[in-house]
């Protein structure tokens, strides 16, 4: 009976999220550390993927519960060392150098969204103008993928959010019966 009650209650929880989610005009929340954040603006141009053809994602993103607390702040995607890595929009680099003991690369795109890739090297500097889709480093050796992934963050005036948000050609969810 107390199996049953629970998911019930469950199922119209997850209703209320999804009609939420789906109600017009409305914007799809995101976790993040005080609340929800806004994804992409609608009428915003999808992102191109980073690697092409774009490879499997090995690791999904996982907000923390808070700003210092663990989590997974983006996405990994499977990606070999000497892949080229490309723009995924019309933005300017940020940052190039070494964090902690890999290569990472931030992106900005637009006044409020950062895009961090690691581990990338690059010849590129800081300033540099990049177009949607132009190789602007190649995946290089390091980070916490052991040499078969890129991590990809994101942040929106300041805030990780989860980068699938952003990129084009991402299957639809699908609820499936419990039983």
């Amino acid at each position: 009976m107390l199996a049953r009650m629970l998911l019930a209650k469950s199922a119209a929880c997850l209703a209320l999220v999804v009609a939420l989610a789906l109600a017009p005009g409305r914007a799809v929340a995101t976790e993040g550390f005080d609340g929800p954040n806004p994804p992409a603006p609608a009428d915003a141009p999808r992102w191109r993927w980073p690697t092409s053809p774009p490879g499997p994602v090995v690791q999904p993103f996982e907000a923390p519960p808070g700003p210092y607390a663990a989590g997974h702040r983006g996405i990994d995607l499977a990606a070999s060392p000497g892949e080229p890595v490309l723009a995924p929009a019309d933005a300017t680099i940020h940052f190039a150098g070494v964090v902690v003991d890999r290569p990472v690369v931030t992106l900005a795109v637009g006044d409020s969204v950062l895009v961090s890739f690691e581990p990338v090297a690059t010849a590129a500097s800081t300033g540099s103008e990049l177009h949607a889709g132009e190789a602007f480093g190649t995946v290089a050796h390091g980070g916490h993928c052991d040499d078969r992934c890129i991590h990809v963050g994101v942040r929106v005036d300041g805030e990780y959010v989860s980068p699938l948000l952003f990129y084009a050609g991402i299957p639809p969810a699908v609820l499936l019966p419990l039983d």
